[in-house]
């Protein structure tokens, strides 16, 4: 099994910047890709932005040019960078790491909320 812990969620201004981590601890699967999605409530659960695991990545339209999401496979940490956060950011923003075979495992959150 597969735990996902994140942390780096909080409250911050329009224009400001969040860092968001992810550690994944248990029985980790090579080969695994990781990402981050974000839901609010009544919406469905969107990507965000996703890192393959040798690296390549790929970003929801809305997160292009603000976002960078990385990984340190050494830490089996996947991060990513939230910069010029807007109000539309605000959401629960969920880690989420998709073994080979495409089995899905996700943390329980961490609360972003960019006020205007």
């Amino acid at each position: 099994q597969v735990q996902l812990v994140e942390s780096g969620g909080g409250l911050v201004q329009a224009g400001g910047s969040l860092r968001l981590s992810c550690v994944a601890s248990g029985i980790i699967p090579s080969g695994n890709a990781m990402g981050w999605y974000r839901q609010v409530p009544g919406k469905p659960r969107e990507l965000v932005a996703r890192i393959s695991p040798g690296g390549k990545t790929n970003y929801a339209e809305t997160a292009k040019g603000r976002f960078t999401i990385s990984r340190d496979n050494a830490k089996n940490t996947v991060y990513v960078q939230m910069n010029s956060l807007k109000p539309d950011d605000t959401a629960n923003y969920y880690c989420n790491l998709q073994t080979s075979d495409y089995k899905d495992y996700w943390g329980k959150g961490t609360l972003v909320t960019v006020s205007s």
